[in-house]
């Protein structure tokens, strides 16, 4: 109930010399708590008259942060609801990559495969007409097997005892002629060597010591592909030393006469 004029009206007893606590309790104890009282009572009033406003305030301050809070809550529900919406659109989006970088490498793989595979198609291009030519002589050959077959059993079977001159008027002399006399196909430029025996073969009897002209080759082919035991007449002594060299791995035993 204490207002600005009550204040005022008590104003001029404040200003009193003797309007204090000590002079109150010469007087009486009670008169100085009255006065203690007064005092206390007008600045409480000044003090009150500051906090009010600030408590009015406070009150309304506190009513708009509970509404904030209220719509901070709301706000967060719905955020946090858009947020699990977005967890499921991004793990989507996440697996559409995926699915999208499987393909373009699926994809780029197959590009590769295509591209090696218009290089080997370009590349075999040219092997066409080759093929077609080979394929055209593997036929002849054919028809010619069976004479070229027995121009070679008959040098494996006879012409070991003999010189190349010999084993040559044979093969192209007699043989070719008999040959020729029956009808039989054979090839004209036949090349025994190269029919009985391949290449890699012939390098490595080299390496075991065996001459690499064609008499010798020959004679290596008779040694090997021959069924009956081979005699050989070696002054040199190197058909002795490639049988030996050959079968080294085979344990071969030498009786030395």
């Amino acid at each position: 109930t204490i207002n600005d004029e009550t204040v005022e009206l008590v104003q001029p007893y404040f200003e009193m010399e003797d309007y204090t606590l000590q002079h109150g309790q010469k007087v009486c104890g009670n008169v100085a708590g009255l006065l203690s009282w007064t005092k206390a009572m007008v600045v409480f009033y000044g003090v009150n008259r500051e906090v009010l406003p600030l408590k009015a305030n406070l009150a309304k301050q506190e009513a708009r942060l509970k509404v904030a809070n209220a719509e901070k809550e709301k706000a967060q529900a719905e955020l946090d609801e858009k947020q699990a919406e977005l967890d499921k659109v991004q793990a989507k989006f996440d697996a559409a990559m995926k699915e999208k970088m499987d393909l373009e490498n699926d994809a780029e793989t197959c590009k590769r495969k295509m591209q090696a595979a218009s290089a080997l198609i370009d590349g075999l291009s040219g092997e066409k007409v080759r093929w077609t030519q080979q394929s055209k002589e593997f036929k002849s050959q054919i028809k010619r097997l069976v004479g070229d077959i027995l121009l070679c059993t008959g040098f494996l079977s006879y012409c070991g005892p003999f010189n190349q001159d010999f084993r040559n008027l044979l093969l192209k002399d007699l043989w070719e002629t008999e040959l020729r006399a029956h009808k039989i196909p054979f090839s004209d430029d036949l090349n025994l060597i190269a029919m009985l025996v391949d290449q890699p073969t012939i390098s490595e009897w080299n390496l075991q010591g065996l001459p690499g002209d064609h008499l010798s080759i020959q004679n290596g082919i008779i040694v090997t592909k021959a069924s009956r035991y081979p005699l050989l007449v070696d002054p040199q002594t190197q058909g002795k030393e490639w049988i030996k060299s050959k079968e080294q791995d085979n344990e071969l035993q030498v009786n030395s006469v």
